[in-house]
């Protein structure tokens, strides 16, 4: 246990410690080494330790602990001045190791972690059985903390088993109510999923009936829109004749008026157009002239049916547009969309309306274009051209409906050309007293 590697009896520092220093016994070594480190001038502390110098004590031990007990290990003359720090403050503790007899009612980690400093002779010894002491001190308290527990422990499980008896007992008394109360829900449950099922029999019936009401409310609200549609379309118009007749009223006319004056300016120039046409003489008819032949130089009714033109001619439209006070109605954005859908629209609307101004200026027709204010994403800014009306259609109103407008705005008689390829506009505008053409026919007469 003990070996010795030089020295007389009686010299202490040649006995080696051949196990580790007791934990007990090291923690009360680094107090000393921390309480006599105070005393020490920086020169007279090792190396390593001059760094730990103005730490407090307390903090000094928890960071310089191991840094201090291997310095004590290490360092003979460092363990000497710590020393005799340890004899200053506790003299009785050190005078007793030194004459070889520690006072017996001195704790024996204290007497343990002195020898360790002041390595009297035996120090060995007392550090050994210093640890063996707080060992077994560790032990018997373990064991007095161990019985201790078990006797609680055990009071605990006496009372934890009739804690468990009384729960039982209650329990099986609560359980026999549950099943009372458990036969009576099912009861209960079984009446209420018959009434579930009635209602829910009920519910379908009363849910087929709400969708046969609301198809058929809906059939009523589609055709009450379609009825509104048509009537807030009827008042449109009627609000624009109101306007127009109003406007009319404060110039001194009536729309009538003016209407019932274009029909007669158009009777009257077809009335010369046709006076031309058949070269009537200023004179009466004679008698002779009802005779029914062929006279020289007259055209024959095979030379008439030569002279018939084709259905896509474009000297049909001229002949159209010869007519009196003929009015030519174009859908924009149909015709330039047939004849040139490559370009912008603005260059579309440009391109065909100075196409539409040349051909105004040679029929001495009217002409309106009409476009589709749907597709606009600005106002346009636009000086028509001369002799060519432009209008776009206002917000929920599409150019096909401006359309059949401007056709049943005119009077019954005059002749109105509708350019379009929208089968539907043909059809709505034929029906109004005008004549169709394809957009086709006007763009092979514009070119």
């Amino acid at each position: 246990m003990v070996e010795t590697t030089g020295g007389g009896p009686g010299d202490g520092t040649a006995e080696v410690l051949d196990r580790p220093l007791p934990d007990g016994v090291r923690r009360k070594v680094v107090q000393i080494v921390s309480d006599g480190f105070g005393g020490l001038t920086v020169g007279e502390l090792p190396a390593q330790l001059r760094q730990y110098a103005r730490f407090a004590p307390n903090r000094r031990a928890k960071f310089a602990g191991n840094a201090m007990a291997a310095a004590l290990e290490t360092d003979p003359l460092f363990r000497q001045r710590i020393g005799e720090k340890l004899r200053e403050a506790q003299p009785e503790l050190t005078g007793a190791l030194d004459s070889g007899s520690p006072p017996p009612a001195a704790d024996p980690l204290d007497v343990a972690a002195a020898a360790y400093v002041l390595r009297p002779t035996g120090w060995v010894k007392l550090v050994t059985a210093a640890g063996e002491e707080a060992q077994r001190a560790d032990a018997e308290r373990a064991d007095e903390e161990s019985r201790a527990e078990l006797e609680r422990l055990r009071a605990e499980l006496d009372r934890a088993r009739e804690q468990t008896r009384v729960d039982t007992e209650r329990l099986r008394a609560e359980l026999d109510a549950a099943k009372k109360e458990a036969d009576s829900l099912h009861r209960k449950l079984r009446a209420a999923l018959s009434d579930v099922k009635r209602g829910e029999a009920a519910l379908r019936k009363i849910q087929g009936e709400i969708e046969a009401v609301r198809a058929e409310g809906q059939a009523q609200v589609s055709a009450a829109e379609s009825e509104s549609r048509r009537l807030k379309s009827r008042l449109g118009e009627a609000e624009a004749a109101l306007e127009a007749t109003r406007k009319a009223a404060r110039e001194g006319r009536s729309v009538e008026d003016m209407r019932v004056r274009l029909l007669l300016d158009t009777v009257l120039d077809a009335a010369q157009g046709l006076r031309r046409e058949l070269a009537l003489p200023p004179v009466s008819v004679r008698p002779a002239e009802t005779v029914d032949a062929v006279e020289p130089g007259r055209m024959t009714p095979k030379d008439i049916a030569a002279r018939a033109l084709s259905e896509n001619d474009p000297a049909i439209l001229d002949q159209l547009l010869a007519l009196p006070q003929a009015h030519l109605v174009v859908d924009g954005y149909n015709v330039t969309k047939t004849g040139y859908p490559q370009m912008p629209l603005e260059k579309q609307r440009l391109r065909l309306l100075g196409q539409l101004s040349q051909l105004a200026a040679q029929t001495g027709a009217e002409v309106t274009c009409v476009f589709d204010g749907a597709e606009l994403a600005a106002p346009v800014l636009l000086a028509p051209p001369r002799g060519v009306r432009v209008l776009f259609s206002k917000a929920g109103v599409t150019a096909d409906e401006l359309i059949r407008q401007l056709v049943r705005a005119e009077p019954p008689g005059r002749p109105v050309i509708v350019a379009s390829t929208d089968r539907e506009v043909a059809d709505g505008v034929a029906r109004a007293g005008a004549r169709p053409v394809a957009s086709a026919m006007l763009l092979k007469r514009l070119s």
